[in-house]
């Protein structure tokens, strides 16, 4: 018996120091600088919350992290859509006012690799700017370093929750450098091709609740 509480002590402490050297690896590479960060071009910027209970309306399939949005909103509960969620949100301007909706649907991707410090989504965007026109964006999301820095600090916390100030992209691709793509849909931005970055401002998280109190940017560069 001796022997046995030995060997799961040692599995157990074995297990527990490779996930701190997973999560912890500095040979992961960072976010980095956005390129949209320093582009001379101008830029359309759009505020969101992506809190589900500050969206219109969320929903996924009722099983995960966060809670669909109002309560009796459909569930995405199908096979094939299980690990999809779907938010509708309410798009303000860089003065803070209303200027129209984003429509958001993402899904798990099967790219990631959580060795290699890939925590994927793929998700699409369908914005509608009243007078101005729609915007579609594809995307794939990286948030490695958002469980680095937020999701595993508050999943080890005695009251299972982080409060602190986290900003980071979110966008990974498909663009070669890290952009999403933007194609335009109507009014002034029909026939756009162009590049744009989502990124993630964190103030509190739950590891039971989810985002308690964050702010989402979309930032979409305007070509000539």
């Amino acid at each position: 018996m001796k022997h046995l509480i030995t060997l799961v002590s040692g599995l157990l402490t074995g297990a527990a120091l490779f996930a701190l050297a997973l999560i912890y690896n500095p040979l992961f590479p960072d976010g980095g600088l956005s390129p949209l960060a320093v582009t001379k071009a101008q830029v359309l910027s759009l505020n969101f919350s992506p809190v589900p209970s500050e969206s219109i309306v969320y929903t996924n399939d009722g099983d995960s992290l966060h809670q669909p949005d109002p309560g009796k909103v459909q569930r995405l509960w199908e096979a094939p859509i299980q690990s999809t969620s779907a938010q509708v949100l309410l798009m303000r301007g860089a003065r803070n006012q209303p200027v129209g909706i984003g429509i958001k649907i993402s899904s798990d991707s099967e790219a990631t690799q959580f060795l290699k410090g890939k925590a994927l989504v793929d998700s699409v965007w369908y914005v509608y700017l009243p007078g101005q026109g729609s915007l579609f964006i594809q995307q794939t999301e990286n948030y490695w370093s958002f469980l680095q820095d937020v999701g595993f600090p508050a999943w080890r916390s005695a009251g299972n929750n982080w409060r602190g100030s986290w900003l980071g992209d979110l966008t990974a691709g498909p663009g070669v450098l890290g952009t999403a793509q933007v194609s335009g849909g109507s009014g002034v931005f029909a026939g756009l091709d162009t590049e744009a970055v989502e990124s993630l401002s964190v103030r509190a998280f739950s590891s039971e609740l989810g985002l308690v109190s964050a702010q989402g940017r979309l930032i979409v560069e305007l070509r000539n």
